[in-house]
């Protein structure tokens, strides 16, 4: 693999980290800012919203910019963002540097992939750009775990210093292993935008919303659940992020593996087994073992509807001749997915349900996804339908 693909995976590296490290350390950030588990869950949903906003609108801005230049001032931003955070006197402007980190996110796995995928031969740009978010996964397997111990032992401002260095190194390591590359073509953005009028990728969108939404409702809650409800320790819970990136690596793989074969049928599964495991968790959220089995359930079956969820969406679009927007887009569905779901977590929560209801809320969020892909499926067989009758 070319150098230039390190580059790129370290940076997925500290994305991950930064996004899923929330899950394990939000009862050390509650506590330094002295306010509730829900509001200190806000600094999950506020990086989501960011990307959600983000990922369209720096994709616009930076088509006609040299990509490589563009990922080293994304770099930055990322960089500069958790700065702020670790630095934050107030929750207030820790939410702020959230907000500014996630505004990397989208537009540097976006452009990262089509750089990633000019460096090698065609018969090998998939397992460039899968080498590139091997580092997303690795922040999961690795970093946050180990991040997690690291605020548990010493302080949660601690991680995000090491990834602000992370970001540092990305920077410096793209720019001194990534080639120079032209830029791309503007986007058209009213033909971009005729991919919304279609009622498959609506739907198709619809399912990135609320399929992952169901898990992160979830996850995002699942260190103080798990130390109240379960008794587990602090360390404990440290491995139980272990088991959740070992849930999202095998997601990952069940879903690539399976879209290409039966797309429909791998959604209907996945969602309708993300529903089952979290009901089961929240009648069984005391049992350790129920818990453990639960947590890397429900991230293998809630990631497994990413690939599928995002070939659909590219393959419509792409039908309406505007497939750019519509895979930025969807990126950003997905994490406003993530916002959504640590917001009904933290609000059922705070609405006195207990500290396992947003397991039960997740799974009703599966169902929803569920009945979106239901449809997706209905409204397709009848265009075939239609198509064949003319």
């Amino acid at each position: 693999m070319p150098l230039a693909l390190f580059a790129l995976a370290v940076g997925a590296f500290g994305i991950g980290l930064t996004e899923f490290i929330i899950a394990g350390i939000l009862p050390q950030i509650a506590r330094s800012f002295d306010v509730d588990i829900p509001t200190a869950g806000l600094m999950a949903t506020t990086y989501a919203l960011g990307v959600f906003v983000g990922a369209p609108v720096l994709t616009v801005l930076g088509a006609r910019m040299p990509r490589k230049i563009m990922l080293i001032g994304l770099a930055g931003i990322f960089t500069l963002g958790n700065v702020i955070t670790a630095l934050a006197p107030t929750l207030s402007i820790a939410l702020v540097g959230r907000i500014i980190t996630s505004f990397n996110h989208g537009a540097f796995f976006g452009i990262g992939s089509i750089i990633a995928a000019s460096l090698v031969a065609p018969g090998r740009q998939a397992s460039a750009i899968a080498f590139m978010f091997s580092g997303l996964t690795l922040a999961n397997l690795f970093g946050v775990p180990a991040g997690t111990w690291l605020a548990q032992v010493y302080d949660w401002r601690l991680v995000f210093w090491l990834i602000a260095g992370i970001g540092l190194v990305t920077v410096v390591s793209v720019a001194a292993l990534v080639p120079r590359m032209e830029p791309g073509k503007a986007i058209a953005l009213r033909e971009e935008l005729r991919a919304f009028t279609d009622s498959q990728v609506l739907l198709a969108m619809g399912i990135t919303i609320f399929g992952p939404a169901a898990f992160f409702t979830s996850i995002t809650y699942i260190a103080p659940m798990m130390i109240e409800q379960a008794g587990f320790s602090e360390a404990a819970v440290a491995r139980l992020m272990i088991l959740f990136g070992l849930g999202l690596a095998v997601g990952n793989w069940i879903g690539g593996r399976f879209a290409d074969r039966a797309l429909f049928g791998t959604l209907f599964v996945t969602l309708a087994a993300q529903a089952a495991v979290l009901f089961l968790f929240w009648f069984g959220a005391e049992s350790g073992t129920v818990a453990s089995a639960s947590v890397f359930l429900m991230a293998a079956f809630g990631f497994a509807t990413v690939s599928p969820i995002q070939k659909l969406v590219m393959d419509r679009a792409s039908r309406a001749g505007a497939p750019t927007m519509a895979a930025s887009v969807n990126i950003g569905m997905f994490n406003l997915g993530n916002a959504i779901g640590a917001w009904v977590g933290g609000a059922t929560i705070a609405a006195g349900f207990g500290l396992t209801s947003p397991n039960w809320a997740g799974a009703v969020l599966s169902l929803v996804a569920l009945a979106l892909a239901v449809l997706a499926k209905l409204s397709a067989s009848g265009e075939q339908s239609l198509a064949m009758a003319e």
